[in-house]
């Protein structure tokens, strides 16, 4: 009996937290914040500023809030990214706003919008991802492609879209803003986790009992 309670209560306290853990690592990133993913009004340094305040770690997300028809959004290499092309995608384009992206792998991260001559207006993302918390925080990545060159399917004279954000309708409720400017991950986690440390205190407190 009193092996099986040891076990009970060391296998409660990993639990707990690794719960604690996760929910303290997971970030969600509202791209641009108010500004939102836009043709943005002084080009690519709006989004390399707000990025370089920033840490992001694997498991995070990342929020791209714009009205579905006026932009989109597209990973793609280096290349590509200096280049304004939707050459190489990585994944799917997403086409529906607001869209989130979970951040899986480390390392550097472009995201273009590749309607009409928007992404070289601006309108692209460069960020460095981390594994854990501890890493400094990424020198900026530059912002300059170096020769632009729309693909052949994309409109060449493309009006920008407004520089306001989405409207009320398309914007996801805000969540709670983190250390870094940014929200919170979402509640059920940070909820389990308590619940898990409520369970172990009463187990804690049979043990005492029994002994």
């Amino acid at each position: 009996m009193a092996m099986f309670t040891m076990c009970m209560f060391f296998s409660l306290i990993t639990i707990a937290v690794a719960l604690v853990q996760f929910t303290a690592a997971q970030t969600v990133h509202v791209v641009g914040d108010d500004m939102g993913w836009t043709v943005p009004q002084n080009g690519a340094a709006a989004y390399s500023n707000w990025a370089a305040s920033k840490r992001f770690l694997v498991g995070d997300i990342l929020v791209f809030n714009f009205t579905t028809n006026e932009h989109d959004v597209l990973r793609v290499p280096r290349p590509s990214f200096d280049e304004c092309s939707d050459n190489n995608p990585i994944g799917n384009m997403l086409v529906n706003g607001p869209a989130n992206v979970t951040l899986n792998s480390t390392g550097q991260q472009y995201y273009i919008c590749t309607l009409g001559r928007h992404c070289e207006l601006g309108q692209r993302l460069a960020i460095t991802v981390s594994a854990t918390s501890g890493s400094p925080l990424p020198a900026p990545s530059p912002t300059t492609p170096t020769t632009p060159s729309p693909t052949s399917d994309t409109p060449a004279n493309c009006t920008p879209a407004p520089t306001s954000g989405p409207t009320g309708s398309s914007m996801p409720p805000r969540p709670v803003p983190g250390p870094n400017g940014a929200p919170n991950s979402s509640s059920s986690s940070a909820v389990l986790a308590s619940l898990l440390v409520s369970m172990l205190a009463i187990v804690m407190g049979l043990i005492f009992l029994i002994y």
